[in-house]
């Protein structure tokens, strides 16, 4: 190169990133972003006058605590700890009395088939089948979804939810993805469509489709009821009584930690595999901290969220209901199809620490994760509808009496935590990526990795000679 010749500052910037190793390339890139608003901050002083009378800047202080990395991430948890405790204690009352609601029309429904002298087999399929599907999700779907969203789009309007993503941002950029992909993880514990939607906020294609991907791995409400049920049951059950509560929710909360830790690492895995790349600059200029506006929040949450999530969610239910009442009442040789499909799976559930019926409940359960407990007790039950125990106490009795041990109640929470999505989130995923190919890798990979995991688990139990 002619050492007289004038380089414009892009030749210059351009030897330079020639020049620096891969390694310095984000520092060099950071180094430039803080010079330019460092020297805009300059400009503006010259430009604005301000008045003499200081005022205190709330907005640095509260940013010098939540984004710090001593302070940062345990307030980060907490807070969104405090979201997850208020969804799931708070959904408790209205979903029971969603329900009462929901189930007492099916009385009336039933009673009105039988005084029409209608088919045994109709008031099944419509009745026991479709709407009991549909009563079941909706009321289990519909109460946590109108707690978290508003809540979630409450840190939002406050401006809270970019310092998230600045604290998690150098985990996902470690992970050669986007510092972005935190928000749309949160997003995911309310519901993991709402998740895949929200992810239209990362611009880098690649980025976006490794967000899509993962998504699955943080648990939505639709599972937090099978894990919870089944930690306090199985894990809350090893303490004292007073304890049980805490015990489990302590546990639940073990394992979605292990879901953001399973996130991180197939994010890194993709962006080393199949979806090669370096991760795309993330300047974030944090906002000011806003006054809510109760009105957006609402509409936001309630209508762009809870109700179009809800909508798809129901237009898959009815269809899964109507096969699985069909499965569990059509027989052949004085056994049901639903008994058949759980013996030729029974191989592959050993060897995971489970069993055929519980690997046919979560394959009938792909509609909606809200119904995966009651196909199974109505397996165990052999019953020819879905149900529901009146008590924790006798599901633990049913679940012990077909032989559960604490490793299968360990495996089936680790495999509801990573198996494949359900329906509606595939179906948003398919819509979202436009792509047949991806949205089967979306439930293939996942699925596999919860196969491996509780293999991995239950092998090395026996090995040891723990069970």
């Amino acid at each position: 190169m002619d050492p007289n010749k004038v380089l414009s500052p892009y030749e210059v910037l351009v030897s330079l990133k020639d020049e620096i190793s891969k390694k310095d390339h984000v520092k060099f890139r950071d180094d430039m972003v803080s010079s330019i608003y460092a020297q805009a901050e300059e400009i503006s002083k010259k430009v604005i006058k301000k008045n003499n009378t200081k005022k205190y800047d709330w907005d640095r202080k509260l940013d010098n605590i939540l984004t710090s990395k001593f302070t940062g991430y345990p307030i980060m948890f907490l807070l969104l700890s405090l979201v997850f405790w208020i969804t799931v204690t708070g959904a408790n009352l209205p979903s029971s009395l969603l329900a009462d609601f929901l189930f007492g029309i099916e009385a009336r429904l039933s009673a009105l088939f039988i005084n029409l002298n209608a088919p045994a087999w109709l008031h099944g399929v419509l009745v026991l089948g479709m709407y009991r599907t549909l009563a079941w999700v909706v009321s289990v779907m519909l109460p946590p979804m109108a707690i978290f969203f508003p809540c979630f789009t409450l840190l939002e309007d406050l401006g809270y939810l970019p310092r998230i993503a600045f604290n998690l941002d150098k985990l996902f950029k470690k992970a050669g993805t986007h510092g972005k992909q935190s928000l749309t993880m949160s997003m995911g514990f309310g519901c993991n469509a709402a998740g895949i939607i929200a992810c239209r906020i990362i611009d880098s294609p690649r980025e976006r489709l490794i967000a899509i991907l993962t998504n699955n791995f943080v648990p939505c409400n639709g599972r937090f009821p099978t894990l919870i049920a089944i930690s306090t049951i199985f894990i809350g059950g090893t303490v004292a009584s007073k304890y049980h509560s805490i015990t489990a929710t302590l546990f639940v909360c073990i394992l979605v930690l292990f879901g953001i830790f399973m996130t991180l690492i197939v994010s890194w895995g993709l962006s080393k595999t199949l979806l090669k790349g370096i991760p795309s600059s993330f300047t974030l200029e944090l906002p000011p901290y806003r006054r809510p506006q109760v009105g957006k929040i609402l509409y936001r949450s309630l209508i762009d969220r809870t109700i179009f999530v809800l909508t798809r969610a129901v237009a898959v239910a009815a269809p899964a209901g109507l096969i699985t009442w069909i499965l569990a009442n059509v027989f052949i040789k004085d056994q049901s199809i639903l008994s058949y499909i759980a013996e030729f799976l029974q191989p592959l559930g050993h060897l995971i620490g489970m069993d055929g019926f519980i690997l046919m409940a979560f394959i009938l359960g792909l509609p909606a994760n809200e119904i995966v407990l009651p196909i199974l007790i109505m397996s165990y039950m052999s019953k020819g509808a879905m149900l529901e125990l009146d008590s924790l106490k006798a599901m633990g009795d049913l679940l012990v009496k077909n032989g559960w041990t604490w490793l299968t109640a360990l495996n089936v929470m680790l495999f509801s935590l990573l198996h494949f999505p359900c329906a509606t989130t595939l179906w948003t995923i398919r819509k979202e990526c436009g792509s047949l190919k991806w949205t089967l890798f979306a439930a293939i990979m996942p699925t596999l990795i919860a196969i491996s995991t509780c293999f991995i688990i239950t092998q090395t139990v026996k090995l040891l000679g723990l069970i």
